[in-house]
């Protein structure tokens, strides 16, 4: 479900007919251009007011915002998205969301729209508006008493009933959600999007059933739509139809943020027929860092058809990358580099899908330095006990919206973590890094903490390969533990991932993995009671 609004209709004018004229339509894109450029004073200047031409253009009132939001002119951008909310639609501050998320300042919005709220009481979209951000920022019950106040003055705007139910999903009333969306549906047989909405939903429950039958009505509604499309592949995915829904999962490329590279050298699906004998097949970073370190396995059966595999990745993991059978170079940063075909990581389980090699290499496909795992193993050689790795929280990332969601469904404070504790015979490794990791002293007994000295997922690698094993919310953190073979117990949110599948303990991209997943909504306890009897059972085995 998507957590943005409608954009407004902002009515630019016609372009100038040469580049001596100073129209509108010039100082508007002098003056975006002039933002990009980070100079939202020279954006002000060229976005203000012409007197000879009386114009009075919503979309120069949203740039001269846009502006003044940069230069925290929080009154003055009030006035100025007033004069470009003319048009019908959501009101233009809803446009101002992703570029303040974008700057890191989505709080900033609040104080923003207090004023336009003072400005303007009567306009109901500036409460859809407030609320949004609120959903964002997790404080729900403010949220939700504005969008029920929005729909007492109109029972049935689409946009305040969506968000509304991606509130009610947000907090985990399932049902009422589903309820919404039952009746946007209703409202409107046509619109592909609200039953879009319920099928993942139910998806996200394991509902896998209700959901395909959803999507067979909703595709031939809109059979072009990638927001359609990739929704619809991860309800295959999750329901373990691997080959349709990795073929269906392309149709990603249609959205941004996935790959600027021609399509049309997208690495084919791997089959007798393919000759890449001495092609050079460019392997690129598309997502986080776990999708790229889970679909590592795909590198050795990719190199045995006689490619030659480049991967141009990130930094953290490069070192890891370089140990991988058949990676001939790996590179990040810098020029795109020359090659025959090009596929991001995410789409080599689409090409392998036909092959005995669907799985990709088996565990273990990843390794740590041998040099710095020795350093490490004589660092930890006076700890007997069983030890145990702990990470509890997921990449929080405020610039991305949707990871930030996630992030706070799947992530847990460490406290929740406090029985584990009283296991006699453990010893505790903290794995966890950034903000979260300041919760260390929160935990009642000692925890370990090395993760200063990692700097590098390398790093990470050759202090977890001296642990017996690993305990982790769903973050890249399991995928490194499990490629490298490393037992793991992976704690999971009642709406899991597609990645593991429904209603399995289990995972077959990591045979040393158990996954324990909650049984209500947000309540971990019940899974720390769980991961702690399987921790006693392992140290009494040790």
């Amino acid at each position: 479900m998507s957590a943005s609004l409608d954009r407004p209709a902002l009515d630019d004018p016609a372009p100038a007919t040469g580049p001596e004229q100073s129209s509108p339509a010039d100082r508007l894109a002098q003056a975006q251009d002039a933002l990009t450029r980070k100079d939202p004073e020279q954006a002000l200047a060229l976005a203000g007011p012409a007197p000879e031409e009386g114009l009075d253009i919503p979309a120069l009132h949203y740039v001269r915002a846009r502006a003044l939001f940069h230069l925290h002119r929080y009154e003055d951008c009030a006035e100025q998205l007033e004069k470009a909310s003319i048009n019908a639609g959501p009101h233009a501050v809803s446009l101002l969301l992703d570029e303040a998320v974008a700057m890191r300042r989505r709080d900033d919005l609040l104080p923003l729209l207090e004023i336009c709220r003072r400005r303007k009481p009567d306009d109901v979209r500036l409460l859809d508006a407030e609320a949004t951000v609120l959903i964002q920022i997790g404080r729900f019950d403010q949220a939700e008493l504005l969008l029920r106040k929005s729909l007492q003055c109109r029972p049935d705007n689409r946009t305040t009933l969506n968000l509304l139910a991606l509130l009610l999903t947000e907090t985990g009333r399932f049902d009422s959600a589903l309820s919404v969306m039952n009746d946007l549906c209703e409202g409107d047989p046509d619109d592909w999007e609200p039953i879009c909405n319920m099928a993942c939903i139910l998806s996200s429950l394991g509902r896998m059933e209700e959901a395909a039958n959803l999507y067979r009505q909703a595709v031939p509604m809109a059979p072009k739509d990638p927001r359609l499309r990739l929704n619809h592949s991860i309800t295959m995915l999750k329901s373990g139809r691997m080959a349709q829904g990795w073929a269906e999962h392309e149709w990603r490329f249609g959205l941004p943020g996935h790959t600027s590279m021609p399509l049309d050298r997208l690495l084919p699906n791997i089959s007798p027929s393919l000759d890449l004998e001495g092609k050079r097949v460019l392997v690129t970073q598309e997502e986080g860092l776990g999708d790229t370190l889970m679909y590592l396995r795909y590198i050795p059966p990719l190199a045995r058809t006689g490619a030659i595999v480049h991967i141009w990745g990130t930094e953290t993991l490069a070192a890891i990358c370089e140990r991988v059978a058949g990676v001939a170079e790996v590179q990040f940063g810098g020029e795109t580099p020359e090659y025959d075909y090009h596929c991001p990581f995410i789409s080599l389980p689409r090409a392998f899908s036909g092959t005995p090699d669907a799985m990709g290499a088996p565990v273990p496909y990843l390794s740590a330095d041998r040099r710095k795992a020795e350093i490490w193993r004589q660092r930890l050689q006076d700890d007997h006990k069983f030890r145990v790795g702990l990470v509890w929280a997921g990449a929080a990332r405020p610039e991305d919206t949707a990871a930030l969601m996630v992030d706070r469904q799947r992530s847990m404070p460490l406290s929740a973590l406090a029985p584990l504790a009283d296991i006699e015979g453990a010893s505790f490794y903290s794995l966890q890094k950034d903000r979260p990791a300041e919760q260390i002293p929160d935990f009642p007994g000692e925890l370990i903490n090395f993760m200063p000295e990692c700097r590098t997922m390398d790093d990470t690698a050759a202090l977890m390969v001296n642990l017996d094993i690993i305990v982790s919310v769903d973050t890249s953190a399991v995928h490194l533990a499990g490629g490298l073979g490393k037992p793991v117990i992976m704690m999971d949110r009642v709406n899991n991932c597609w990645r593991w599948l429904h209603g399995r303990d289990d995972t077959p991209w990591y045979p040393q993995m158990t996954i324990i997943r909650q049984t209500r909504f947000g309540d971990w306890s019940d899974v720390v009671k769980r991961v702690k009897r399987r921790l006693e059972d392992a140290v009494a085995a040790y």
